[in-house]
């Protein structure tokens, strides 16, 4: 990774760029070195590359946040150790109950935890946790889906003990203690008489068994956390940021209850040309003076390629046209939007002595003089 430069000096912004500045940076340099612009240059389709990383790690906060930390070794695939939770919070591979934790410090026996409620049987089902991954996918991908393959760290049943904790060829045994009721009840004398309460037996955990000989790929929890790759269909439409859920793809349950779900968040890089508005796509087209004037037959870049277009005689700069049904896909798969096309008149910024005065010539031709002296005066009495 030394060999990697800054993802900051790549698109050439601060460290405390915003989130749209990061975004404009990325435009600006997609422009500059797409493959469309600069055909067969190498350079310039490693540089475009080299924008595409950058983006996919500056524009994801988390992501983000641990390369300011780490640097690159921060966003690098195995970082952390299969952390695999992206959007923050505790990862997927920690294998322990919250509720336990809290049972300690508030009390787990029959009505004595906190505010009176019971402690969950450890026998029974429980679903599994979710876990999150992030994606980033280009425009096109977007608006024509694709296929995304999601790594990630998940918590499964044991292949060995088969989810039981004891060693291949044993099984748990009864508890001693509790003789397999998960309870055991301790007597206390007060003034008042003798008092029995109920808890947790603290040999088994509640759970009336015991294991003698624990599995050793799992160290005797009957689960283990392991990496995985899962293949997702990202629907054309799909917007920037927006979640997919697959259910069943999280940490598998407990006792034989449900997996959880997996959230994948979708992030679009923008376009050098395109911008989204809805199901609508914006796009500029520049044209000459003369192609305004004349009208000419012009080619327009649209997401299924370039499509021919007769620009009507008199264009306007700023006037808008409309290509229907060539924006992006409603998610339902229900029609599709429209693309809207931008002209843009350009004016040249040097003419031959040739060319300035054919444009006299033809301004006078449209009755109107040159604007230079007592017609410059006469213009802003008209503006005032």
């Amino acid at each position: 990774m030394a060999d990697k430069r800054d993802y900051y000096e790549v698109l050439g912004i601060d460290k405390n760029a915003s989130e749209d500045e990061i975004k404009k940076a990325y435009r600006k340099k997609a422009k500059q070195y797409h493959p469309d612009l600069n055909p067969g240059d190498k350079t310039a389709e490693e540089k475009f590359k080299e924008a595409n990383e950058a983006y996919e790690v500056l524009s994801d906060a988390d992501k983000k946040a641990r390369y300011d930390q780490y640097g690159h070794a921060g966003v690098d695939p195995n970082f952390g150790a299969g952390g695999g939770n992206p959007f923050g919070g505790f990862g997927g591979g920690m294998d322990f109950d919250l509720g336990d934790i809290f049972s300690s410090f508030f009390g787990g026996g029959s009505g004595g935890g906190f505010g009176g409620s019971r402690r969950q049987n450890p026998n029974a089902p429980r679903r599994g946790e979710d876990l999150k991954a992030n994606v980033t996918i280009s425009f096109e991908e977007a608006a024509k889906g694709c296929k995304r393959t999601v790594d990630i760290h998940r918590i499964d049943v044991c292949p060995d003990c088969g989810g039981s904790g004891a060693k291949k060829g044993t099984s748990p045994k009864s508890c001693p203690d509790c003789h397999g009721t998960g309870q055991v009840t301790t007597q206390q004398r007060t003034p008042f008489g003798v008092i029995s309460t109920q808890k947790a037996c603290p040999k088994c955990g509640g759970k009336g068994k015991v294991i003698e000989t624990p599995c050793p790929k799992c160290s005797g929890r009957g689960r283990i956390t392991k990496p995985g790759k899962i293949e997702i269909n990202i629907p054309a439409g799909i917007d920037d940021r927006q979640v997919l859920n697959l259910r069943g793809e999280g940490n598998k349950g407990l006792n034989g209850g449900p997996a959880g779900d997996l959230h994948v968040g979708v992030f679009v890089r923008p376009h050098p040309f395109f911008e989204r508005d809805g199901f609508n796509v914006w796009c500029e087209v520049h044209v000459s003076y003369a192609q305004a004037a004349l009208g000419d037959k012009i080619k327009v870049p649209t997401l299924d390629g370039n499509v021919e277009y007769n620009l009507r005689q008199g264009t306007q700069p700023m006037d808008v046209f409309k290509l229907r049904d060539k924006g992006i896909p409603n998610l339902n798969g229900r029609g599709r939007g429209d693309q809207l096309v931008k002209i843009i008149v350009d004016v040249p910024s040097s003419l031959t002595d040739e060319q300035k005065e054919l444009l006299k010539k033809f301004n006078e031709s449209l009755g109107n003089k040159t604007p230079q002296g007592e017609d410059k005066k006469g213009f802003f009495k008209k503006k005032k």
